[in-house]
């Protein structure tokens, strides 16, 4: 059954085109995730669906009677009401049916009017719906339910009106960035429910996982073309990565006819027949087909960070309490070089607090930070950017000078360095006013990273980012060499870029647990169902959780070291590939032999590394 029909539809800003010609439809039973760039009308295409905006040109043709549902980012909710005001103030059909069963018993003499009421409440589930909306606002984090809305915080807000959307049971959802300010618990438990309750979904989000879990359709707006991936994300970057090469080989072919053809037009006399007319129009075809290239840019920096001394950053036996409430106490931890951390932990647990903390921002309670000489933080926060009124992109970067030093006394401009930001001429001189949410955000990355850190801190780098940002984001921090510390609930993302974590489970203890995100609900998974089944009386630690799992008999530096050396090995398979490249090029003899010399020692580096890998996997199963 379609519920929605997009057609034709376009949408622009005075000069700036969003997306022209769009078109696509939505059937009962899809959970379709829309991936785009930020800057290319994610939000603004949510508005239009949801009725909120209109497009150019182009229709949105909804099925009658489809009860819709909007998530917003920034929802719009009576600042005067309380929580549970809220949930009862809203246009809730189970809400309507209540009314109509409590104003039928009071009038007992109408046996139809009370029958048609009954009959209604059993249809609708509705007994039942007091404790629906406790349960989801409990799960939500919001058991005060006398608490007014306008001192609630943000991300409470967004969890109010996302549980007001779900004691709707709309037939179809309309959700902009779900997970933003939901805990990792809350995304899981929200993941689960939209798996087992049958809704029909239309979503922009950046957790990747949520994708992967809940969605089964990636609709993907790309270079103004529009992509249907049908499956979850993986299935959509396999598909996609296809496609790519597809067209790269198309382009490449291309451009070998248009060489050919070029030649020929040069060599036409001023007479053409109709004939050669013909070969012209077809040139100008073959010639656009040939100049097309993917804006894909890669963040490509080797900026001359700060040497790192013997002493990185030391923690000793630091405290914090705010309001008699204690965050953590007595933690003591000595950072080293190279290190990558993740910090996970429930809203108010301390995260954000510890992490100014650490750069020196607040003081704790008890204990002392010692940083060594050489650090130079560089510290995302939540906060974002700061901006004059009427500032230009450009000027924002140029207030750290014109150009950044970079390794080998090269250098690069300020324009140069936004451009591999993904910031094109034009876009840099944008006022950033004009900027969206996820570009401000790329912004404020740039500025934070362009000066030279040595020790990069970053508090919930994803939200609002887009996928493609992330993807970029991931490449330039897998390769950074300083100390790495990040607080995210993008679980994607700290798989892939942390290898030990700071757990704040709430407790005023700080837990270090030796392995990525994966990892540790792999362990706490494994110590549940020991303490279920009761099958042993010794409780399972952090350190020896794999052991009982998989047989593991790595100690926590092996494990590290195992990870460490998977990501090594496929960077070097990567720079293998790229230096036999060089062979298909035009060298001179010394060229040749530097090339091969370069090729032994890194094919030497990968028979070493995958030895070791062998050794520690072989002691992993023995």
């Amino acid at each position: 059954m379609n519920y929605l029909s997009v057609e034709n539809i376009a949408k622009s800003y005075g000069e700036r085109v969003l997306f022209t010609n769009i078109s696509f439809g939505i059937n009962e039973g899809q959970k379709v995730g829309f991936v785009a760039k930020n800057g290319t009308g994610k939000t603004s295409l949510l508005n239009i669906l949801a009725g909120f905006d209109t497009p150019d040109e182009g229709n949105v043709v909804y099925r009658k009677n489809i009860k819709t549902a909007f998530l917003p980012q920034e929802p719009d909710l009576n600042p005067n009401l309380t929580v549970e005001q809220t949930i009862f103030s809203s246009e809730n059909e189970t809400l309507e049916i209540i009314k109509r069963y409590e104003a039928a018993l009071e009038d007992p003499s109408d046996t139809e009017a009370y029958q048609k009421a009954f009959e209604d409440m059993e249809a609708a589930q509705a007994w039942d719906f007091e404790t629906q909306y406790k349960q989801i606002l409990f799960q939500l984090k919001l058991e005060d339910l006398q608490k007014e809305v306008k001192n609630l915080s943000g991300g409470q807000k967004k969890r109010l009106a996302l549980a007001n959307m779900l004691l709707q049971k709309p037939d179809f959802i309309i959700m902009d960035e779900p997970t933003n300010h939901l805990d990792l618990d809350m995304i899981e438990w929200l993941e689960e429910f939209f798996r087992k309750e049958n809704f029909t979904i239309f979503m922009v989000t950046h957790d990747r996982y949520f994708l992967e879990r809940v969605c089964n359709e990636i609709v993907e707006l790309d270079e103004g073309q529009l992509y249907t991936y049908k499956g979850n994300y993986s299935y959509y970057l396999d598909k996609k990565e296809s496609r790519i090469e597809l067209e790269n080989t198309n382009t490449e072919k291309a451009k070998q006819l248009f060489k050919k053809e070029l030649d020929w037009m040069r060599r036409q006399p001023k007479a053409r027949t109709t004939k050669s007319k013909s070969r012209i129009d077809d040139f100008h075809e073959i010639k656009d087909r040939a100049s097309k290239r993917r804006k894909d840019h890669e963040v490509q920096l080797e900026i001359n960070m700060e040497r790192l001394g013997s002493k990185m950053v030391e923690l000793h036996n630091i405290s914090k309490s705010f309001e008699n409430k204690t965050l953590f106490e007595n933690f003591d931890y000595n950072f080293q070089k190279g290190e990558r951390a993740g910090i996970i932990g429930k809203n108010g647990t301390g995260k954000s607090t510890f992490l100014n903390i650490l750069t020196g921002q607040i003081k704790p309670d008890t204990g002392k930070v010692v940083v060594g000489e050489t650090i130079k933080f560089g510290y995302y926060t939540q906060n974002g950017i700061q901006v004059k009124p009427g500032q230009k992109v450009i000027d924002v970067i140029r207030e750290f000078g014109d150009y950044i030093p970079l390794k080998k006394g090269r250098q690069i401009s300020a324009q140069q360095l936004l451009e591999r930001f993904l910031f094109d001429r034009k876009k840099q001189y944008d006022f950033v006013e004009k900027l969206s949410g996820g570009e401000k955000k790329r912004l404020y990355l740039c500025t934070v990273l362009i000066q030279n850190p040595n020790f990069l801190i970053l508090d919930e780098p994803t939200n609002d980012l887009d996928i493609v940002t992330l993807n970029v984001l991931e490449s330039f921090l897998l390769d950074y060499p300083g100390c790495l510390l990040v607080v995210s609930h993008d679980r994607y993302f700290m798989d892939k870029i942390v290898d030990h974590l700071f757990v704040f489970p709430g407790n005023q203890q700080i837990e270090d647990f030796p392995g990525n995100y994966s990892d540790y609900r792999a362990y706490e998974g494994s110590t549940a169902t020991s303490e279920e089944k009761n099958e042993t009386s010794e409780k399972t630690t952090k350190s020896d959780w794999k052991d009982n799992s998989t047989g593991s008999k790595l100690s926590y530096n092996e494990q590290k070291e195992y990870q460490k050396l998977e990501k090594e090995i496929a960077k070097l398979e990567k720079k293998k590939e790229e230096v036999q490249k060089k062979f298909l090029e035009e060298m001179s003899g010394e060229e040749i032999d530097n090339t091969s010399l370069a090729l032994k020692d890194i094919e030497k580096q990968i028979e070493t590394k995958t030895e070791r890998w062998f050794e520690l996997m072989e002691k992993m199963e023995s």
